[in-house]
């Protein structure tokens, strides 16, 4: 069972480690020797090993939700790019699902390990059935929360990268849209560089408050931002 750190901030204080240096293995490359220590030296990644968390990226969903005050028991959620689990774990945590309170419905084009609480469905997201597949496994086919860590595979071209993710974020606006309840909120992540236009003046209208949001989980040096929209009014969406 995972301790209350991910649902409410960032890694319990008090747990220091010592920096690893890792000797050069003949077979490992200079990138892949600089990620394994990275790895080895992230308080996030020793913290969710500790907590029990599937992934280091359960505490930004938690950071996220704590400073926006996102969940409540109850709650209806959908995780878009859910595996392997970080976030529908702390999800379904913060909503009470695997005691019948609130549902957490996730959806990934990759497997992943059944969770308590979590519906899942192996799937493209971008497939023509799959958000009517997601609108059929929640409660009146609604949501209150959705959330979508979802990334594109990288080509290394960054113009390339950026349109991508983005066409990921306009398909799960899109989705929310569809699928969230009056006074609903949406998560998403974007790069550094601008969200589209079209897309955030969409939200802006859609939503009470919209603001981009770096959690303290992420890293310095990652590009990835996250679009927290809050306030759903559906009157105003069309």
């Amino acid at each position: 069972m995972a301790s209350k750190d991910a649902k409410q901030g960032g890694p319990a204080g008090g747990h220091r480690q010592a920096k690893v240096r890792l000797k050069t293995a003949k077979q490992r490359s200079a990138s892949s020797q600089r990620w394994l220590e990275r790895q080895l030296n992230d308080p996030y990644v020793a913290a969710a090993r500790r907590e029990g968390y599937r992934s280091r990226a359960a505490y930004k969903v938690g950071e996220i939700a704590a400073k926006h005050r996102l969940f409540k028991v109850g709650m209806r959620v959908v995780d878009l790019g859910a595996a392997p689990g970080g976030w529908a774990q702390v999800a379904a945590e913060r909503v009470r699902s695997a005691e019948g309170k609130g549902q957490v419905v996730a959806i990934d084009l990759l497997d992943m390990e059944p969770l308590p609480g979590v519906d899942f469905i192996q799937l493209d997201f971008l497939a023509p059935n799959a958000p009517g597949r997601l609108k059929a496994m929640l409660r009146d086919g609604v949501a209150d929360i959705v959330l979508s860590d979802m990334a594109a595979q990288g080509t290394g071209h960054a113009r390339t990268d950026h349109l991508r993710i983005m066409g990921l974020a306009e398909a799960a606006a899109a989705f929310a849209i569809e699928v969230l309840a009056p006074g609903g909120a949406f998560v998403c992540k974007v790069l550094q560089g601008g969200t589209e236009r079209a897309l955030l003046d969409g939200l802006k209208r859609a939503f009470t408050t919209v603001k981009h949001v770096k959690p303290p989980a992420s890293r310095a040096e990652s590009a990835e931002l996250y679009l927290v929209a809050t306030g759903f009014r559906p009157s105003a969406a069309g």
